[in-house]
């Protein structure tokens, strides 16, 4: 924001789900506040801006219509879902609206910690951006719980599965603890999880269950986000905008057609767009008219959609889309990969491919080792990269994804490139470390440790570590990547 006199109104969406009504009234409220447009965060949240004088007037109508806010300041962050994914993007789950409602009705406290609730079958929600990472097991209504411990890249893996009407509870709890023992869990370089764990679980009854298998993430495949699209016997739209900003007149007239039509809610994603779910087909013309009306583009590029920038930052999001024009002539391929700029050294974005701002405006790229964004095992590409270079290392290094890719699998084109007309083969068993998902891939060998590419696990010394989160080898487990 460069004018000092503005402030920045934040609402939380919990789950990034909101009613048409709900939303029509808090565009009302930013409307009197003097705003004119809207914008969603990484974390499925919304964000406008107000001139100072109008805070009063601001907070009475907020507390009127019983919203909470923030100014200036995102101190209880967003809890992130999955929930827009549910049905256009995954199916065979156990994972179903009702599910998520019940969990986020049973939130009674506004959490401190960032929470991620994730069906495990999908890729367009981030996994690990949380401090409290939930994903869906096998089992109906029991999830994993990955721990990110905050300020840190630490991630434990909660040694059982945690039942969905527990999943507010042992939130809480875990965050009396973190915060009641900062010295021992917050933004601590050595942490003894087994000590959270205890202290956690002591006294408690939370209702539990074992499993003998560790978390298998999925391939990355981010499905394109906008336009119409069919499924079943209806349609949902996807709404982009390359500067982040959503006019109120738009949403408004959004809204309104949603209550007419008895389209109930309105999903906002971690890519800062929205999902309209719902939609008759009898009734498609009109959405094409709200569009029309407004001069709303639909389908932009692929290779500008994959992109994931910090909030409210015009510096990150003026450097993507440079980037996206210099991709975009050298015509190059950027398909099942994502990319994050961050500007901020411990912003909780996610990216097969991270720039990351550097002093004298100088860049780091660095990547996933297997290039899937969920992955938390990094390897540093280049340092000191000048702005102007940086589209050609980020060319030649999707390159190598797709050199190495080619090797590791094979794709059958069905003489289209089109996402959709791709079938994938490419099974192959790996080791990974049961804590922290971090993989052992016999291509890459393990650079950290000295150990160079092409070692298979079993030639390599008994007392090896996990490069993340230092455990040890015999804690390794094979999986199909």
């Amino acid at each position: 924001m460069e004018n000092s006199d503005e402030r920045l109104i934040k609402v939380n969406l919990p789950g990034g789900v909101v009613s048409a009504g709900d939303l029509y009234e808090i565009l009302l409220i930013a409307e009197k506040a003097g705003a004119e447009q809207i914008r969603f965060g990484n974390r499925q949240q919304l964000y406008f801006t107000t001139d100072a004088e109008n805070l009063d007037d601001l907070e009475n109508d907020m507390l009127s219509a019983e919203i909470s806010y923030e100014v200036d300041n995102d101190y209880y962050p967003n809890m992130v879902s999955s929930y827009v994914a549910d049905s256009i993007f995954n199916n065979e789950t156990w994972l179903k609206e009702g599910v998520y409602k019940d969990i986020f009705d049973l939130f009674t406290f506004k959490p401190l910690l960032k929470i991620n609730l994730v069906d495990s079958n999908q890729t367009f929600v981030p996994f690990f951006t949380g401090n409290l990472n939930f994903i869906s097991s096998d089992v109906s209504n029991y999830w994993y719980l990955y721990v990110r411990y905050p300020k840190t890249s630490t991630i434990y893996c909660w040694p059982c599965l945690i039942y969905s009407d527990d999943i507010p509870r042992i939130s809480k709890k875990i965050e009396e603890v973190v915060f009641l023992n900062k010295d021992k869990f917050y933004d601590q370089q050595e942490i003894d999880s087994e000590l959270l764990y205890k202290m956690v679980m002591a006294k408690s009854n939370f209702v539990i269950q074992n499993y003998t298998q560790a978390l298998k993430l999925p391939e990355f495949h981010l499905p394109y986000y906008e336009g119409f699209n069919k499924y079943g016997n209806k349609y949902w739209l996807g709404i982009y905008r390359r500067n982040e900003l959503f006019d109120l007149g738009f949403l408004k007239d959004i809204c309104t057609l949603c209550m007419q039509t008895r389209v109930g809610q309105l999903y906002v994603t971690p890519w800062k767009s929205v999902l309209i779910k719902g939609i008759e087909i009898a009734g498609r013309n009109q959405w094409g008219n709200i569009l029309n009306k407004y001069r709303v583009n639909v389908r932009h590029a692929s290779n500008e959609l994959n992109w994931q920038i910090e909030d409210v930052c015009s510096y990150c999001l003026e450097l993507k889309k440079h980037l996206v024009r210099e991709l975009e002539e050298a015509d190059a391929r950027t398909y099942r990969l994502c990319f994050a700029i961050k500007k901020q050294p411990k912003t909780g974005l996610f990216g097969s491919i991270i720039i990351r701002k550097q002093q004298d405006e100088l860049f780091e790229i660095i990547h996933t080792r297997d290039f899937n964004p969920n992955s938390k095992d990094f390897v540093t590409y280049l340092q000191n990269v000048e702005e102007k270079d940086l589209s050609k290392h980020l060319i030649s290094l999707c390159n190598l994804f797709y050199s190495t890719h080619s090797e590791d699998s094979e794709i059958q084109s069905n003489n289209s490139d089109d996402p959709e007309n791709l079938v994938v083969n490419d099974k192959k068993i790996v080791h990974q470390c049961k804590n922290c998902l971090t993989i052992y891939d016999s291509i890459y060998g393990d650079e950290l440790n000295g150990i160079a590419p092409g070692t298979d696990f079993t030639e390599i010394a008994d007392d090896y570590n996990c490069p993340v989160c230092d455990t040890v080898k015999e804690d390794f487990l094979l999986v199909e990547k």
